[in-house]
């Protein structure tokens, strides 16, 4: 097998912008190319704004770029329907709003939606799957329960079983440990690299450049809607590109095989720093 036949996701020169004729921003992504294999799991880093959500929005075609190509497990993104999509890549965004009504159950399940074949929404094997999920998930005794109702930490549990029982080529993770203590980012991360394991692509972006050292394969840096570094933790974490990004000095720690960043102080701004290279239409977020 070639190392093409084994690409899930081919990103190939995408440029992307909010932007109108009428009304220009600016690229939001410039010429972004990535190529992500069976199994791997991708980190993405970059600060506030940087193009990391939209990027992520373009793989699962809630964005169209204006530029370039995205072929998902060898098919052209761009003529595919929503619902075959779906049945490719599952999401897990940053959060789900308390307003939320569904049951943990009832959410879970849509996770299967996609594969509806029936007049019955979903089967016999669907409730299988769902059931199977919530337990790897540990979110059983939390069926009954609305989405609204859960800690932060137990409704990543649902996300992740979600997504797991979707069964997709390819998983999206949007800061998938925001706003989680200690022991909870270190039990969805590891839950992430564990089905990067079972052979699903996972692509997560986070502002937690020590959980990506840790279990990322691969880390994309995205700076300003480009590509600034793309590369294993170990060639790509350094003093040098995080300065060059985030405007922060750290020390960068490397022993036994593990890489721990410490943050020391802002980096003294150089002239034109606090310029906005990318003025953008009013109320635009790109990140």
């Amino acid at each position: 097998m070639s190392c093409e036949d084994e690409l899930t996701v081919r990103v190939d020169s995408i440029s992307f912008s909010y932007g109108s004729k009428r009304n220009p921003c600016g690229k939001t992504l410039k010429d972004v190319t990535i190529h992500a294999r069976k199994g791997q799991l991708i980190g993405i880093m970059g600060p506030n704004g940087c193009g990391k959500t939209t990027f992520m929005r373009c793989i699962n075609k809630v964005l169209k770029p204006q530029e370039g190509v995205i072929l998902i497990d060898g098919k052209d993104l761009d003529r595919l329907k929503m619902m075959e999509v779906a049945k490719l890549c599952a999401n897990i965004p940053a959060d789900v709003p308390d307003d939320f009504h569904l049951s943990v159950e009832e959410f879970v399940a849509l996770g299967r939606y996609p594969f509806v074949t029936g007049i019955w929404w979903e089967g016999e094997k669907d409730e299988r799957m769902v059931r199977e999920a919530m337990a790897a998930y540990h979110v059983t005794h939390l069926k009954d329960r609305k989405l609204g109702e859960l800690s932060s930490g137990e409704k990543a549990r649902v996300l992740l079983a979600k997504g797991a029982v979707q069964q997709p080529k390819i998983l999206l993770a949007d800061e998938p440990s925001a706003h989680l203590d200690l022991k909870f980012k270190l039990q969805v991360m590891q839950a992430l690299k564990d089905l990067s394991r079972q052979g699903v692509t996972v692509i997560t972006a986070s502002h937690d450049i020590n959980l990506i050292a840790k279990y990322a394969d691969l880390v994309i840096v995205i700076s300003d809607g480009g590509i600034l570094s793309y590369g294993p933790p170990s060639e790509v974490i350094n003093e040098e590109i995080i300065r060059a990004v985030y405007g922060v000095e750290v020390t960068v720690i490397r022993e036994k095989g593990e890489i721990f960043v410490i943050p020391l102080r802002p980096a003294e701004p150089e002239k034109g720093d606090d310029a906005d290279p990318r003025p953008c239409e009013k109320g635009i977020v790109a990140d």
